[in-house]
């Protein structure tokens, strides 16, 4: 009977779970009492983080540094040299790749020195935003065909003639200096990591941290070592966007076959001409599949980056949501996702582009497309600059159309968004009067009220039985780092909405990817909806919630919920479509029926691949929760976010941020090894 339990883990964790009831019912509430909150000795930590940064910027490593508008010399900190330097450049390429799109070239001369003092006949005019648009339908069509260029070039005329062309423009500059870094950033460290284990193995934590860190926390940081502003967002986008990068890099070399790299060490390669000429060409797909990773992180976090000074889309999004202008925000949310649906397209179509290394074409064959762009920018520009005796009112459309001065649908969402809460105000608000009473209010009283033991007891006791001792060390070393802090009611809070909206996300991912997974057709419909909604930067999905249910708990759930959905819908639908047809023959001809074949066939052979799904589920909830700080939540989000206005928040911020990544850590090492045990159970390799 005993040998039957320890191999039974199904009756393990019914064990587990009633004598965590036993100490959740039974150890009383004091604050003095070990068994219910543990003291907290890590509460120095922020002040540990504030205090390394203040002697990083401004006592460690000085040295005299000549001040020309003082004459004299100052003792600086290399440090903060080396953070402004990196500012000054940011600020530059952003300035001058905004300007090409708005000012031209009197205003990069202003920059950059008295050029145009000098040569007062230097003038050339920035890009017309139908030059723009020309050149990105050239690219979809090279890259993708005409369905992409009309796609792409559609979705910037949009953006156009709505008022939204100087944001977008502020928001792409960002992304156009941001992703080039991060890519060669990525690939240099992704290259060193396939090349060195020692490499790989430092920077397996250092990623996990990062790509789970919530947006906020990065930002604290920054804004004491970079201060404020667009060089400061950027900053933030490349350490958040660059990580993804790293992994597809070290993925893609090492799914390259050991004949490939035999076959150029015999053609006589050195390890330089091997790794430029043979691994990185044999890798590309996956490289620029980071490289779209990349673009999609940096618009996600140019957006949220509005927060500490970045111009662009988010930056009105902001102040739009701030005055509660509904119907604005939303007509920029449309743009954001306009952009980003463009972005991930384009970069997909070239990733899957094919490169022909044997074609043998001339020098036209080979540039047309930007022969063609040059001839169209110089039609357009002349048209546009010539244009404006056309106008009278001193805007030449043709060139630009202002912000504010374009089409808007504000009035009508506006008016759309009225109709709702007159309609559905009675209903919406007893739906949202009954969540947060009878479920969101319950359940966080409940984790309010466990005992730490019984929480260690449970967590520490699931990863002994799912990972032995390994795990039930990994899994409450973290928890623990959280549980010595003074935040664990805070830790607990967003646990118990973590809990709720990974639960329904999960519940319902399964549920549709089952039922799209049965034939072709839906497969197809439901992959394209999630790629679409999954290029959606997370801040867009707390403008419909909020229009619905207000500042509440109730629209950050929805808004968790949506958003982690998207990842449990497709893992659950990839899963069952990798089940074999022999298999699916099998269970029709022992006789049981399509409820019982999914139940006993399809799930469980497909359970590996729907658990890392979950995994995506829990990160996507968490980095939701956390980002609802901005409409009001009293977790740990709240604590972020309100470090960025305070006086030595940087350490809070980033404390509590490495908090929210220990627990998408901690739940990571579940799953995985779960989902790695019942992997060897079933003989997938």
């Amino acid at each position: 009977m005993l040998i039957h339990f320890r191999k039974s883990k199904p009756q393990q964790f019914g064990l587990l779970f009633l004598i965590f009831l036993v100490l959740y019912f039974f150890v009383p509430e004091d604050e003095n009492s070990l068994l219910w909150r543990l003291p907290p000795l890590l509460k120095d930590i922020p002040m540990m983080i504030n205090n390394l940064l203040d002697n990083l910027m401004f006592n460690w490593l000085t040295i005299p540094v000549y001040d020309p508008d003082w004459g004299m010399y100052e003792d600086k900190a290399v440090f903060r040299l080396i953070t402004r330097a990196i500012s000054d450049f940011l600020l530059f390429l952003i300035i001058f790749i905004r300007e090409i799109f708005l000012g031209g070239l009197q205003t990069i001369g202003s920059i950059t020195g008295d050029t145009l003092e000098t040569f007062k006949w230097v003038y050339l005019p920035a890009l017309p935003w139908t030059a723009v648009i020309a050149g990105v339908f050239i690219l979809g069509y090279k890259l993708q065909g005409f369905g992409l260029a009309l796609i792409a070039s559609l979705g910037f005329f949009y953006v156009s003639i709505f008022g939204q062309w100087e944001p977008t423009m502020e928001t792409l500059s960002l992304v156009l200096v941001t992703a080039p870094i991060c890519f060669v950033l990525g690939l240099s460290f992704g290259v060193l990591g396939y090349l060195n284990k020692k490499v790989e193995v430092t920077l397996q934590p250092i990623l996990n941290i990062a790509q789970t860190m919530p947006h906020f926390s990065y930002l604290v940081p920054i804004i004491v070592l970079f201060g404020v502003g667009d060089h400061a967002g950027a900053v933030a986008t490349i350490i958040f966007a660059t990580p993804p990068m790293i992994r597809l890099t070290i993925l893609g070399l090492k799914r390259i076959s050991p004949e490939v790299v035999e076959s150029g060490l015999m053609s006589g390669c050195n390890k330089f001409q091997l790794l430029f000429k043979v691994l990185i060409p044999t890798a590309r797909r996956d490289i620029l599949i980071g490289v779209n990773q990349v673009i999609m992180q940096c618009l996600a976090m140019t957006t949220i980056a509005a927060f500490i000074g970045a111009k662009g889309l988010g930056f009105n999004l902001k102040v739009a949501l701030n005055g509660l202008k509904i119907g604005k925000a939303a007509e920029i949310g449309i743009c954001v996702v306009i952009i980003a649906v463009v972005l991930d397209k384009l970069s997909l179509a070239w990733a899957n582009k094919q490169k022909d290394y044997f074609a043998n074409l001339s020098f036209f064959q080979k540039n047309k497309a930007f022969i063609y762009f040059l001839f169209l920018t110089t039609i357009l520009g002349i048209i546009a600059y010539f244009s404006s005796s056309f106008f009278n009112d001193g805007s030449n459309f043709l060139y630009l159309i202002p912000f504010g001065e374009g089409l808007t649908i504000a009035p009508i969402l506006d008016a759309g968004i009225d109709w709702i809460w007159e309609t559905f105000f009675y209903y919406l608000n007893i739906f949202n009067k009954f969540l947060i009473t009878n479920v969101l209010f319950v359940m966080r009283d409940a984790y309010l009220g466990m005992p730490v033991v019984s929480t260690f007891f449970l967590i520490m006791g699931a990863g002994y039985i799912i990972g032995g001792i390994r795990s039930f060390l990994i899994v409450g070393g973290l928890i623990l780092f959280i549980a010595l802090s003074e935040y664990w009611n805070r830790a607990l809070i967003t646990a118990y909405m973590a809990t709720f909206a990974v639960g329904v996300s999960a519940f319902m991912g399964i549920i549709v990817g089952s039922l799209c997974a049965r034939n072709e057709i839906t497969t197809k419909i439901i992959l394209s909806i999630c790629d679409f909604f999954q290029t959606f930067p997370s801040f867009i999905y707390l403008i419909p919630v909020i229009l619905l249910f207000g500042i509440t708990d109730t629209s950050v759930m929805i808004a968790a919920i949506a958003y982690a959905s998207v990842p449990a819908t497709r893992y659950t639908v990839e899963g069952l479509r990798s089940v074999p047809a022999s298999l699916h023959d099998a269970g029709s001809m022992s006789g049981v029926s399509n409820l019982q074949r999914w139940i006993s066939i399809e799930l469980p052979l497909a359970f590996p691949h729907i658990m890392l799904g979950i995994n995506q589920t829990v990160i996507f909830a968490l980095m939701m929760i956390v980002l609802g700080a901005l409409i009001g939540t009293e977790d740990l989000g709240q604590i972020i976010m309100g470090s960025l206005s305070r006086p030595g928040g940087a350490g809070i911020g980033f404390t509590l941020g490495i908090f929210v990544s220990f627990i998408c850590l901690a739940v990571d090492n579940l799953i995985r090894t779960w989902s790695d045990e019942r992997k060897k159970l079933l003989g997938i390799v």
